[in-house]
């Protein structure tokens, strides 16, 4: 018997891997989507243009592996390596930059439509679960646990549950009735870029037309292009650039002016037809990230993923935040019930008094962490589509290499905390800085040794050529 109920609010990506834990720990869970099941294939192109493909790496597969090992083994199957960034300059010239040059560790690209059946299908096969699609939430008392959902036919649905979990995204109507109920500090900001999605499709041999193991990025300064690789052969590709941009192009001729003096390769590849078409017919997203603490209303309300905190998508850790999430909740209502002397595993035990503490230390730990990856995500924006280009960040790129290998506990570049650990994104914000400081003296002492003749073997073995004092100096003056 299941001793408490939960109602999810969401049935997206975080939502349905949260419905599939609570069951897990024995909870009886409703999980109320306002959309149809993608599942079925008149609904299956729902998720089309709605978002940037997805990439998925450590934070994200700890979740599964917690969850089942079965489910990360069988969606790894489903993932397409990407061991790199490959840049490709204004005149077609590409060059491969490693994500982890010590471990070759990788991220993975993987559709958004497919993960999301995926966890769907996995909700389903809990007898606990229930799912509900094509319902809207429309209110909620949090302190009774009382929720009303309407359907699509405008019928109002009353359920009570023990705990309301919002994961309905970042404009979450449960976090609004939170805000009601508990003074939470919130910032909504947009910033001054947009994206649009397109497609490259296979070649007429029906291979990939560029290497699929790379997440591939045409930088431009100010703005860029991407493209992660699809399991059938065609990538999908996002043009990120200020507002100000789009809108000076007003026709087909200007779409294909732009495309030819910024991406010309692209062009080729993906074909003006489709390119113009595609700029026309698919919507220009807005980017923006929030922040919000807490997350949690006593031990009745919880709010998960975009929810608590939407972040722009250029780190690939949105979905591995939102997964990371629900681990660390579940890991935190295990701990919390097992120290009471507790042995089972089934979270639906916990008392009233031991639900409010977990969903406080949940909210004490996730906020500090929420709000370092939002800001890394937003601060990756001028790294891909700038930086990466850039001698002084190469520099500093080589050089934690280097250093990484021979002190890897104590130095380890920023991507490897971020993409290859689960080290909580507070603590890589510390340890980023701290090495910072540190890196500052290290490539002094280089330089310094350069001038009585020694530096110039430094340089060849970082395999980079001498950089004028200046450009490092300002290179590490900037501090995540």
């Amino acid at each position: 018997m299941s001793e408490r109920s939960v109602v999810i609010v969401g049935g997206g990506l975080v939502g349905s891997l949260a419905a599939c834990y609570f069951a897990k720990r024995g909870w009886k869970v409703d999980l109320y989507e306002k959309r149809p099941d993608i599942r079925l294939p008149e609904n299956n192109n729902l998720v089309e243009h709605r978002s940037i493909n997805l990439a998925i790496s450590e934070r994200g597969f700890s979740a599964l592996r917690r969850l089942d090992p079965k489910l990360e083994s069988y969606v790894k199957s489903l993932v397409i390596p990407m061991h790199g960034r490959m840049i490709h300059a204004l005149n077609g010239k590409q060059t491969s930059q490693a994500y982890d040059e010590v471990s070759k560790q990788h991220i993975n690209s993987v559709g958004r439509s497919t993960l999301i059946n995926v966890l769907l299908d996995t909700a389903s096969n809990y007898d606990l679960v229930t799912l509900h699609f094509n319902y809207n939430f429309v209110q909620a008392d949090l302190d009774s646990g009382r929720v009303v959902v309407r359907d699509n036919d405008g019928q109002n649905k009353e359920v009570t549950c023990d705990l309301v979990v919002g994961a309905d995204g970042a404009y979450s109507k449960v976090r609004q009735r939170m805000m009601g109920k508990v003074m939470m500090n919130y910032s909504q900001t947009y910033i001054e870029h947009g994206y649009c999605e397109f497609s490259m499709p296979p070649t007429d041999s029906g291979d990939y037309a560029i290497d699929p193991n790379h997440l591939h990025i045409w930088p431009r300064g100010s703005f860029m292009l991407i493209a992660l690789p699809n399991l059938d052969k065609s990538f999908t590709c996002t043009l990120f650039m200020p507002w100000k941009q789009f809108d000076q192009i007003k026709s087909s001729k200007d779409v294909v002016a732009f495309f030819s003096k910024y991406f010309p390769d692209a062009l080729q590849l993906m074909g003006p037809d489709n390119v113009c078409a595609e700029y026309t017919a698919n919507p220009k997203g807005f980017l923006m990230y929030i922040k919000c603490t807490p997350h949690t209303y006593k031990g009745r309300t919880v709010i998960l993923g975009d929810s608590a905190h939407a972040m722009v998508p250029f780190y690939g850790q949105g979905m591995n935040c939102g997964f990371e999430d629900v681990e660390t909740l579940d890991s935190i209502m295990l701990s919390i019930l097992q120290e009471s002397g507790n042995e089972s595993e089934r979270t639906s035990e916990l008392s009233d008094d031991q639900l409010v503490r977990a969903l406080d230390e949940y909210s004490a730990v996730r906020s500090a962490d929420s709000g370092a990856i939002v800001d890394l995500a937003l601060d990756n924006y001028v790294e891909m589509r700038a930086k990466v280009v850039d001698y002084a960040y190469l520099f500093r790129k080589r050089l934690e290499a280097m250093l990484h290998r021979i002190f890897p506990r104590h130095v380890i570049p920023l991507y490897t905390m971020v993409s290859f650990t689960s080290i909580p994104y507070s603590a890589v914000v510390r340890q980023w800085n701290r090495q910072t400081v540190w890196l500052r003296w290290s490539i002094w002492a280089i330089y310094v040794a350069a001038a009585i003749g020694v530096g110039a073997m430094s340089a060849r073995i970082l395999g980079l050529r001498a950089a004028p004092l200046a450009e490092i100096a300002r290179m590490l003056s900037h501090r995540k």
